[in-house]
């Protein structure tokens, strides 16, 4: 009973950081309004997607119990997004022309250290 408790209120929990990270994203101005926060869409967007970034971690912890797969999904997820953020956004404060890209990079680096990750945990070994 008490761990489907901790279940049921990790997905009522990630549901509300996906939920609320999405609005961020796609509806700053409503966002905004509703929370009564000042307007400022790239800012709004960046905090949209590690909203969501929570929410994926909250979700991946519930698939596996390797914590370091657990972070490094997260971190794939929200850092990814926060650059195509930048890309998009970068007449609206998303920062320098490279900023993006540096990101990315990060995704990529990230991205290529979980891949390592699951395929040492499927082959049963500690990476």
């Amino acid at each position: 009973m008490r761990d489907l408790f901790i279940r049921i209120a990790i997905v009522v929990s990630a549901a509300t950081m996906l939920v609320t990270g999405i609005w961020m994203r796609i509806d700053p101005a409503g966002f905004a309004a509703w929370a009564n926060w000042p307007n400022h869409v790239h800012f709004l967007h960046d905090a949209g997607v590690f909203q969501m970034g929570i929410g994926v971690m909250m979700l991946a912890a519930l698939w596996w119990r390797d914590v370091i797969a657990v972070v490094l999904t997260g971190f794939v997820f929200a850092n990814s997004f926060h650059a195509v953020n930048h890309a998009l956004d970068l007449k609206l404060g998303g920062g320098r022309p490279s900023d993006w890209w540096v990101l990315a990079l990060f995704s990529a680096l990230a991205g290529i250290a979980l891949v390592a990750r699951l395929r040492a945990l499927r082959k049963g070994g500690q990476a």
